[in-house]
């Protein structure tokens, strides 16, 4: 019974979400009580046959109308707070996690380690250690679900969504699709496997290692000719892309934003968006010409260029 009421929290974060909940649940029944209290309270003082006046008539205090309604909603505010921070901080992923890449397709899940290990419906992490994933989608929305984690990202086509975590125990547990998918939807489950940081290097080293996400966006970027704009030996002078990710970038209208994940594959899928300032708007749309892991295989080498930046 105790165990049903404190399920089991391998993470950091479902640890910060069960204490959240648990707050809100006391907060709620502490109102309850409070409430319950004064119905029965009333219940016996107006019962019939009492002589208690019925008028409305008697005296207000209106301190008391403050006293109740401020620390309702400083309690509010409160609860508000520390749910905004949990949120903000679920989207602020560590810079050194592990960076894994998901991509839900009818009726699985396709994983790819950072040196090009790849598994289907199983996931294999080290303890302790941050875990950034990126998500995509093939066909619809999935929903990269772990219970026991307490965290849960949609997959959408045409977007790039990520989640991070740091398991805090090993173990194995349940990968759900949380998101209605299709007539199979209910058997699109795996499982994430928690290892020790040794185990997990000996499990890694034992895996064949296929073509790497950033190999794979190299790769494209040569197949599409983006290296010769890019690279400056071409005729059309475009941005230099080496140590770019990160980075702000001026724009023609004035604005500055700064080149992350999110800014280099709009430039890529919807270039005309924002224009480089110095630069003209030349660049073709790759929008409906590449698909979701190929957006990403790109985007990872982009960043990878700003390693071998000077």
């Amino acid at each position: 019974m105790i165990q049903n009421l404190f399920p089991d929290a391998p993470s950091q974060h479902a640890r910060e979400v069960d204490f959240l909940f648990a707050s809100l649940v006391a907060f709620a029944g502490l109102l309850t009580l409070i409430m319950g209290f004064l119905i029965i309270r009333y219940l016996i003082r107006f019962r019939v046959g009492t002589t208690h006046s019925r008028s409305g008539r008697e005296s207000h205090d209106f301190r008391l109308d403050l006293i109740w309604t401020g620390t309702a909603v400083v309690i509010a505010l409160v609860l508000f707070g520390w749910s905004a921070r949990l949120y903000i901080d679920r989207n602020r992923p560590p810079p050194d996690a592990l960076q894994i890449t998901a991509i839900g397709k009818q009726w699985m899940w396709k994983m790819q380690h950072p040196d090009g290990q790849r598994e289907i419906n199983s996931l294999h992490i080290p303890v302790d250690r941050p875990i950034e994933i990126e998500l995509a989608s093939e066909d619809v929305i999935h929903s990269f679900y772990i219970p026991s984690f307490r965290i849960k990202q949609d997959a959408v086509p045409g977007r790039a969504t990520r989640m991070w975590f740091t398991p805090t125990r090993t173990g194995t547990y349940s990968l759900f699709c949380a998101e209605y998918c299709g007539l199979e939807h209910s058997g699109m489950r795996g499982e994430i496997v928690v290892m020790e940081p040794q185990e997990y290097a000996a499990w890694l080293d034992a895996q064949p290692q296929g073509e790497t996400l950033i190999r794979r966006g190299e790769r494209l970027f040569t197949a599409l000719g983006c290296s010769g704009c890019h690279e400056g030996d071409g005729p059309i002078e475009a941005p230099n892309l080496g140590g770019l990710f990160m980075r702000p970038v001026g724009l023609s209208d004035g604005r500055v934003v700064i080149a992350d994940r999110d800014y280099i594959r709009d430039s890529i899928l919807r270039p005309e968006r924002d224009i480089v300032a110095g630069f003209r708007p030349v660049m073709p749309s790759y929008g409906g010409l590449l698909d979701d892991p190929e957006t990403m295989a790109l985007v990872a080498y982009i960043e990878s260029l700003a390693e071998d930046a000077p």
